[in-house]
């Protein structure tokens, strides 16, 4: 028995080594260097002057599934708020029940990412709001027949009236999509790490520090940085090590479709990881469904390393300390339609 002890007592400081790693004195002034905390108030958007009543019309339409042909898809539907922002799924279903291309990304704190969509086709978040409303696969819709649709509900026009008062005509497709920016500009999401940034020590656990620490050890931060932890700039996938072609498809080659440069295959715009705990299934593909296999994916594939179990679980009680607090959203009830309001179709519109 005494020699089971002392193998035990040479064996737990082996075990715990890594876990007893020291955190740094310097860790926040460290991560400020390279991270920012989220504001307190609802940042603001180019050409687009957010105020209460924009806000409110915004959510309306977020949540109005009559924007879509079939009167079924609201923007909700893949950006579900209850749900991390996402749909939680491989890739979204669309109109028809057509499978999407891509994995969708969360609307939470989308604000800050430098462009829209995994290849950042879409500069801001007004652009992102009017491509899936046309998209075949997705709300397949047209410009005119939104338009026409909320025209013909007078509680909208008078919404529209008080959110673009200085508009000459005020419903239009281009005053939707700066509505739901200014909706989506409000879906901010302060954690535990925006705590720890702005001086609370307490707010982050021990070993979400040492993750922190970790994580800008290993040069993941010199990818995933930032205000959203990620999304200010375009990477490849498989930088040193080239994923496997169920995570990365070979016929996606991302940011080439936007560009047309060789340089660009297999770029995507880098994810932001605030709520990454909330938003499985990761990838563009939405193919792995384990938080801690995708660290262990994205180890290989950028780092050109494997990374121990022990290491892996530092980051994702890291990523875990990036899980906020998601504004409560009451939702809207929305207009009534009237004897002109366009019917929902099977078809898809524009075709």
């Amino acid at each position: 028995m005494k020699m089971l002890f002392t193998a035990m007592a040479v064996a737990l400081p082996t075990a715990t080594a890594f876990a007893a790693e020291p955190i740094p004195a310097d860790l926040r002034e460290t991560a400020l260097g390279t991270f920012k905390a989220l504001p307190s108030t609802t940042p603001a958007v180019a050409n687009n002057p957010i105020t209460p009543e924009k806000i409110a019309l915004g959510k309306a339409l977020f949540f109005d599934p009559r924007v879509s042909a079939s009167g079924v898809l609201s923007c909700n539907s893949c950006h579900n708020l209850a749900t991390g922002g996402d749909d939680n799924l491989e890739t979204s279903i669309g109109h028809g029940w057509q499978k999407g291309p891509r994995n969708a990304p969360t609307v939470l704190n989308a604000v800050f990412n430098i462009a829209q969509f995994w290849d950042g086709r879409a500069e801001d978040l007004k652009a992102q709001a009017k491509g899936p409303v046309q998209a075949g696969v997705e709300m397949a819709n047209t410009p005119d027949q939104v338009i026409a649709t909320l025209k013909s509900m007078p509680q909208y026009v008078d919404w529209f009236d008080a959110a673009f008062p200085g508009a000459a005509d005020r419903v239009t497709f281009d005053n939707l999509a700066k509505a739901v920016e200014a909706f989506e500009a409000t879906l901010v999401t302060p954690a535990p790490f925006d705590a720890f940034l702005n001086g609370d020590d307490a707010a982050m656990a021990s070993e979400q520090k040492q993750g922190l620490a970790l994580f800008m050890e290993k040069g993941c931060s010199s990818c995933h940085a930032g205000i959203n932890v990620g999304g200010e700039a375009y990477y490849a996938f498989g930088i040193v090590e080239k994923p496997s072609a169920e995570v990365r498809p070979e016929k996606d080659k991302g940011r080439f479709a936007v560009t047309n440069s060789a340089d660009d295959s297999y770029v995507f715009r880098v994810a932001p990881l605030r709520n990454v705990a909330l938003t499985a299934p990761y990838f563009h593909s939405g193919k792995v469904w384990d938080l801690k296999q995708a660290v262990a994916i994205m180890g290989t594939t950028q780092l050109g390393e494997e990374l121990k179990a022990e290491e892996v679980d530092l980051l994702v009680a890291f990523l875990n300390s990036l899980t906020g607090k998601v504004p409560e959203v009451v939702l809207p009830i929305l207009p009534a339609e009237t004897a002109t309001t366009p019917r929902p179709v099977s078809q898809i519109l524009g075709k």
